[in-house]
């Protein structure tokens, strides 16, 4: 039970190659690309008004030298959406559910925030390891505390994404299997499981955006305080 409840993390392969770049090129194809036309079609025109918006609130706490950042941020956005979603298609992979992908996403661009503080305003970011009045004594103590806390955070970053996401794909598996052995003995009580799962289901469509965007905005914060 728990090899086959676990088996949709792994890491699809064929001929012994890993799909796991594939499966996120895959998630290109669902962006639509707009045509040289004098009008555009209605899709077009969500699209961009979709990304305007998303772009003005995840920038909007960004001081100005900071929203050269923004087409790294909303593409990130809308891979990370795109992916989160993948998984939610029958007999497909979630790339997102893969710690080492999420810290491989979370480390170097939280890295660049870091660096780009330590290179503009050194005496600042340095700053924020110690909190203005503390007392002598406190000192090494919070040092420390500010320190391990600001290097937790691309953990934090990556173990978030994959916790949600593997809690839900998890929740689902649950749910579905257990209203297929239902089936046979009480469709009522199939039927209830079935209209908890479609109720699960748009709330893991929630999830997958909603977490996206939390990574991507949190990202922002780090870059406003080193900017």
């Amino acid at each position: 039970m728990n090899l086959n409840l676990f088996d949709q993390f792994l890491v699809p392969k064929l001929f012994g190659m890993s799909l796991l770049i594939p499966a996120m090129l895959l998630t290109t194809l669902l962006i639509y690309n707009p045509q040289d036309r004098w009008l555009s079609n209605p899709l077009t025109t969500l699209q961009a008004w979709l990304i305007a918006k998303t772009t003005k609130q995840i920038m909007s706490p960004v001081n100005k030298p900071g929203h050269k950042w923004s087409l790294m941020l909303i593409s990130l956005l809308t891979m990370l959406i795109l992916n989160n979603l993948l998984g939610l298609l029958p007999y497909t992979f979630t790339p997102t559910t893969q710690l080492s992908m999420n810290m491989a996403l979370a480390l170097p661009l939280w890295l660049a925030t870091v660096l780009i503080g330590l290179r503009n305003k050194p005496a600042s970011s340095l700053a924020h390891l110690l909190p203005e009045g503390t007392p002598t004594p406190l000192i090494p103590i919070l040092i420390l505390i500010e320190t391990i806390s600001l290097l937790i955070r691309p953990i934090a970053l990556a173990v978030r994404l994959t916790a949600n996401l593997t809690a839900g794909h998890l929740l689902m598996h649950l749910i579905s299997t257990a209203a297929l052995n239902l089936v046979t003995t009480s469709t009522l009580l199939a039927g209830l499981t079935l209209s908890i799962l479609a109720l699960l289901m748009l709330l893991e469509i929630a999830v997958a955006m909603i977490q996206a965007y939390v990574f991507t905005l949190l990202l922002s914060l780090y870059l406003q305080e080193n900017v």
